[in-house]
């Protein structure tokens, strides 16, 4: 059995053949997809976090939206980048949308990857320490995140409080017990893997990765996750670890797919450079009649190695035919993989 949610960037633009014109379609359709995926049995709903762009970017209104209109379904992110948030005002926000989904919440942090603008963060307030980079900069964020997730008390309360206070020093309100424990973190290195496994953080690979050894992306992600797993084991955590892997896949059961789609079914993981001094090899497409993707999809090595498989959705094209392309999969794929 394997985990499968839907990923959604949220694009609009005025564009003629979008379903998704405004922000407004896409918060709404978003809310709308996540309903309908619970529905047919999708596992997740996932959302991409991306700043000064015509895309998601403030994710815990959507967030606590589709907790409220939803009722099994995980809601997660992927990712937050760090090095544009408060981490305390994020505990109440992310407190907030976890109460209302009941325990829900899965959320997808990273330090962050290439913007829109120069140095984004800046904008949003904030700048690294003098020696820090912005990257440590966001890891140093998370950890305060992580910390104050525990929900234990570190400030020192008023004598004089416009309300009675509990004893002892306060912690940031609303808490949401057991949320620190399915927080992930976006890793694009192995190195960065490992550190989230120190950390109790599980673990969301994505489409891309930096090229470490020249080996095939799959490969690549795969060796990624073992060493992921075996630092979870070494540093003794009681709990399971989780690991999530993104893929673009689309079966094509009629003609409308094999039109919107079959271009990529001969498709191969291309390089390049998401940052000026580092490689990094992206994961192929994935598109063909449900026979030839069953095989094609077995030999992938983290896929196999992964609990919960993210499907990237084209969500422009409008709620309905991404539920046909969820559906799809669910139906003509996943069962002879053994992940239904």
């Amino acid at each position: 059995m394997k985990k499968i949610g839907f990923l959604s960037f949220g694009h609009w633009a005025n564009h003629p053949s979008y379903k998704t014109r405004t922000a407004a379609d896409t918060l709404l359709q978003s809310i709308d997809l996540a309903v309908a995926a619970e529905e047919i049995g999708i596992d997740g709903a996932y959302f991409r976090v991306h700043h000064f762009a015509q895309q998601l970017a403030s994710p815990f209104p959507l967030l606590a939206a589709v907790g409220a209109k939803t009722s099994k379904i995980e809601i997660g992110t992927g990712v937050i980048d760090m090095r544009y948030e408060n981490p305390l005002y994020m505990v109440e926000d992310a407190g907030s949308a976890d109460l209302i989904s009941e325990g829900r919440l899965q959320l997808g942090i990273s330090r962050g990857s290439p913007e829109q603008v120069i140095d984004g963060w800046s904008y949003f307030g904030y700048e690294p320490e003098k020696g820090e980079t912005d990257a440590d900069m966001g890891r140093k964020k998370a950890l305060e995140f992580l910390d104050k997730l525990k929900g234990e008390g570190f400030a020192e309360p008023n004598p004089y409080p416009m309300f009675p206070n509990p004893p002892g020093l306060l912690r940031i309100e609303p808490h949401s017990e057991g949320l620190r424990e399915r927080i992930w973190w976006g890793a694009a290195s192995n190195a960065t893997a490992v550190w989230a496994a120190e950390n109790g953080m599980h673990l969301q690979s994505s489409t891309l990765k930096y090229d470490e050894n020249g080996k095939p992306f799959h490969v690549q992600q795969a060796e990624q996750i073992r060493l992921y797993k075996e630092a979870w084991k070494n540093a003794g955590h009681q709990r399971e670890a989780r690991v999530s892997v993104s893929r673009s896949i689309f079966a094509l059961v009629n003609e409308q797919d094999r039109y919107y789609f079959g271009g990529q079914a001969k498709g191969n993981d291309s390089f390049g450079y998401i940052e000026q001094d580092k490689r990094a090899i992206f994961g192929k497409s994935y598109a063909a009649e449900p026979d030839k993707l069953i095989e094609e999809l077995a030999q992938d090595e983290a896929i196999q190695e992964a609990d919960t498989l993210l499907l990237t959705i084209p969500n422009t094209i409008g709620v309905d035919y991404n539920i046909h392309i969820l559906s799809s999969i669910l139906e003509h794929v996943a069962p002879a993989l053994g992940w239904r």
